[in-house]
């Protein structure tokens, strides 16, 4: 947009922080709210090839985890578009060769005014078999309105969407009355929490928003927690002996650690079971919290009897739960299943929970994310979905988990909301329909202009 364009707000016009006279900017509904709004509006999709390229150039970063430390080239060119918005822009290595880029636009009345953080992961997911795919993964294809590409739907889409929301308030001479905070992390495919370390900085909003994929659906999440549980033998015993540990008159008390874990994969098939049948929470489905055996290991060669197996297990819990409690809940049970075999009650199992990350350490937690409808956030995200869109968004909860766990985690209402779903996020030829990231990037700025312009007082629920 030129600089002679009537509708830009600018220097002798009013914007969400310069009002006219008749029109002061904490009223949400005055003329110069409106004004920028639409000025925003129209150049978010007058521009849509740009957004389009924006999210082709992110997708075109190999940033595949595992095996990660390879987001430097991807960090390095959002920091620089967030420089050249001036933002202040904190670049800081989570591992080597993976930081996270933060630029916050400064606003006008900070200090009086409510703040925002947008948030997204710059990793994907592995690319498996790329022999399966009909395009090159990190060569972006447009195909029949919709974008091709290994993270187009998880999660680089709601990326673009939001760094080229930031360049179209930039672009129509808009500046915020509060701060607004743009967070590219890293390590989310493999729970190394790149927001986590944001956090931890200091980073915080009176809202945060996780453009991860939601379909451009209102979501919370629930919680994971992985944990290992490992049984140990003390004695370890040839494969020659195992009769005299199975038969009668054997006299050897020894076990096999392989089997004995049996009891306990079946005990926690019975702790899931009762899980589903007496718990629930609003927009979940009946039975989402699961205890998946996911990875199980153990022995040594088939010439002894197993000393030692490794269960390495996953599990989801509602938002009235956290993860110490859900690990204490399976750990009391699983100790209560031991109780009752001889063995395994002088042996009983040990536990590992959680961990920094998959690569790192074997281990993950996202802290879940309830879903507040009454906070005037999410009011005001609905309303412009519905603004944009001519339809109320659907309130729900994700089935899936995202770093928005870490942001509500840390005190601040989050809500998870972007383009791309679930059924292309992780899949051969992945992709995200353009109109999604447009929609998307035209409700983000809408959002940040008339969240960021009020007063801080009216940010509470």
């Amino acid at each position: 947009m030129s600089s002679g364009d009537p509708d830009r707000p600018g220097p002798d016009r009013p914007g969400p922080d310069r009002p006219g006279p008749d029109h002061p900017c904490r009223d949400h509904r005055g003329e110069a709210m409106a004004a920028a709004i639409a000025a925003v509006d129209r150049h978010i999709q007058a521009h849509a090839d740009e957004l389009r390229d924006l999210a082709a150039r992110l997708i075109a970063f190999p940033t595949v985890s595992p095996p990660g430390r390879n987001t430097g080239e991807a960090q390095a060119f959002i920091a620089e578009r967030l420089r050249a918005l001036g933002c202040r822009v904190d670049q800081f290595d989570v591992y080597p060769g993976d930081p996270d880029v933060v630029g916050v636009l400064p606003g006008t009345a900070a200090a009086a005014h409510a703040s925002l953080i947008l948030n997204g992961h710059v990793d994907v997911a592995e690319v498996g078999d790329a022999s399966a795919w009909s395009l090159q993964p990190f060569l972006p294809q447009v195909r029949d309105g919709r974008l091709y590409g290994r993270g187009a739907s998880d999660m680089k889409g709601g990326l673009a969407a939001g760094l080229f929301a930031l360049e179209a308030l930039q672009a129509c001479g808009v500046r915020l009355p509060g701060d607004l905070t743009f967070e590219s992390v890293i390590g989310e495919e493999q729970g190394e929490a790149g927001t986590a370390a944001a956090t931890a900085r200091g980073y915080r909003a009176d809202l945060s928003v996780c453009l991860d994929s939601s379909g451009l659906q209102l979501q919370g999440q629930g919680g994971v927690i992985t944990g290992w549980i490992e049984i140990h033998s003390p004695a370890t015993l040839h494969d020659g002996m195992r009769a005299r540990t199975i038969h009668a008159g054997g006299g050897v008390f020894g076990a096999s650690a392989i089997e004995k874990m049996a009891k306990v994969i079946a005990g926690l098939q019975d702790l899931e079971r009762h899980w589903a049948v007496t718990r629930s929470y609003p927009g979940f489905p009946p039975g989402i919290t699961t205890i998946n055996p996911a990875v199980i290991e153990g022995g040594r060669h088939p010439a002894f009897i197993a000393d030692r197996c490794a269960l390495w297990i996953t599990v989801h819990f509602y938002p009235d739960t956290t993860a110490a409690q859900a690990a204490a809940e399976v750990e009391a049970h699983v100790l209560a299943v031991a109780a009752a075999d001889p063995w395994l009650r002088e042996h009983p199992p040990t536990f590992r929970w959680g961990g920094k990350s998959m690569i790192a350490d074997r281990g993950e937690v996202f802290p879940p994310v309830p879903l507040l409808p009454d906070h005037p956030g999410m009011r005001l995200l609905a309303d412009a979905h519905a603004a944009v869109t001519g339809a109320a968004p659907r309130l729900d909860m994700s089935p899936s988990v995202a770093d928005a766990g870490w942001l509500a985690d840390a005190g601040m209402p989050t809500v998870i909301y972007g383009p791309g779903d679930l059924a292309n996020a992780h899949a051969v030829d992945e992709s995200v329909a353009i109109a999604d990231l447009v929609t998307a990037c035209r409700v983000i700025a809408r959002l940040a202009l008339r969240w960021c312009s009020r007063p801080k007082e009216e940010a509470v629920a």
